[in-house]
């Protein structure tokens, strides 16, 4: 929609192609249903929160940066608001309302949409203005229709919440059109666990922890946020951002996680808060003297792991016993045993490689007239909005590329005789 909309505003003829019954089914359901849309940091900040191939997106982020992107929502009616690290959301909460502002900017540009549309190949031809090369001639549908243009954008998605349509077609296209497609991985998803009482603690929210994960003796992921258990294993902003940055360990399961419960504090300063609530509960049990400590869902775990008797009283608790405990409470254990799968993911990692696509423009290197943008391609970034930044930025180049790029007619296809049916230029 990004690009459709950039890609008209020169008044080119842009025909919008989609599959489902009704456009932006992925962004309906992005941010919980509340969208988050971008976020507000630096725009120098957008790179360090992108996982791969940063440097491609320079030209993209620089040509429609996030502040653009909020500019571009407000002038179409989107009132936004700023929450905790940046991150930005419609005034109404509703994604729906960013899909509406999308449409009503695709209709101020005369875009032509077609839904219940699928595109199942991307025609090329050869011309001299292309030295000879195969150039982009249009697309066929899957009821064999062939539409004519001078360029065609693929924003087709990733592999991830395939039920919004993100099936894999652009990949398809890209490999069909000698495109190269790197290794496709879930990413910003789930892990599942070995430990059969995370069910015990399915819904379970935890904030202001600290998350490690290690690969044997190494530390491959640590930071500081919220998680949550689910009754496969565990969630949250936290896990999913360490999805993304251990993604290379996919293949070397298990791996180890620690939850540190109370970060605040050091071994000995959590020893001294055990034994002065042990103080204050001298008389009661020991699975009884902890509630001030826990989330009381979490108290039946954590006194089963600590290897203390549940009915032991609290002033019989021994220095060594509650040292233990302290230490359990700041290596919280758990074992990663796999990520889980496309239809849970956030985004894709992997995608058509970007050493064939020209980064100013997001023109292919081997086909003319032939552009892609957004999950398609081989970019993947953190939770925060930083995703539909990279879909915001690389649509609009691609769309203002591919533009311009039909003002010089001696970049695209001239030879149309033999054409049967509807002209586009996009």
């Amino acid at each position: 929609m990004m690009a459709a909309a950039h890609a008209a505003s020169s008044g080119h003829k842009v025909l919008l192609l989609e599959k489902n019954e009704k456009l932006g089914k992925k962004i309906y359901i992005t941010g919980k249903g509340r969208c988050n849309l971008t976020n507000a940091c630096e725009t120098e900040d957008l790179f360090r929160h992108v996982l791969r191939n940063q440097k491609f997106l320079y030209s993209a982020f620089y040509h429609f940066t996030n502040l653009q992107a909020i500019g571009f929502f407000e002038s179409h009616g989107l009132a936004t608001k700023t929450e905790r690290g940046g991150r930005v959301f419609p005034v109404s909460g509703h994604s729906s309302d960013v899909i509406r502002a999308l449409q009503q900017a695709l209709q101020q540009a005369g875009v032509e949409v077609r839904l219940h549309t699928n595109v199942q190949e991307v025609l090329t031809g050869t011309a001299k203005a292309c030295g000879g090369e195969p150039h982009v001639t249009g697309v066929r549908l899957s009821d064999g229709t062939i539409l004519h243009a001078d360029a065609v954008i693929i924003a087709t998605g990733g592999c991830s919440y395939c039920s919004t349509g993100s099936t894999g077609d652009g990949y398809r296209f890209a490999r069909e059109l000698g495109h190269a497609v790197t290794e496709l991985r879930p990413s910003l998803v789930p892990f599942e666990t070995a430990e059969p009482w995370v069910k015990d603690l399915q819904g379970l929210s935890l904030k202001n922890v600290t998350v490690r994960i290690r690969h044997g003796s190494k530390t491959i992921y640590e930071d500081f946020g919220e998680m949550l258990f689910t009754h496969f294993g565990v969630s949250g902003p936290l896990v999913l951002s360490a999805s993304g940055r251990i993604n290379d360990y996919m293949e070397q399961m298990p791996l180890q996680m620690e939850i540190d419960l109370k970060p605040a504090l050091s071994v000995e300063q959590l020893d001294k808060r055990i034994l002065r609530d042990f103080e204050d509960n001298r008389n009661r049990q020991f699975k009884n003297g902890v509630q001030k400590l826990f989330p009381s869902k979490l108290i039946p775990v954590i006194v089963a792991l600590s290897g203390i008797d549940p009915e032991k009283k609290v002033n019989e608790v021994t220095k060594e016993e509650r040292q233990s405990f302290a230490k359990l409470m700041k290596a919280f254990p758990l074992t990663v045993i796999q990520f889980r799968g496309f239809q849970e993911a956030v985004i894709t990692r992997g995608g058509v490689s970007v050493k064939e696509i020209n980064p100013s423009t997001m023109e292919s290197r081997l086909v003319p007239g032939l552009y892609f943008s957004g999950e398609v391609l081989d970019l993947d970034a953190l939770t925060g909005g930083f995703n539909l930044q990279v879909a915001w930025s690389t649509g609009c180049l691609a769309g203002t590329s591919a533009s311009q790029k039909l003002e010089n007619p001696h970049c695209f296809v001239q030879n149309r005789s033999g054409r049967n049916g509807k002209e586009y230029g996009i």
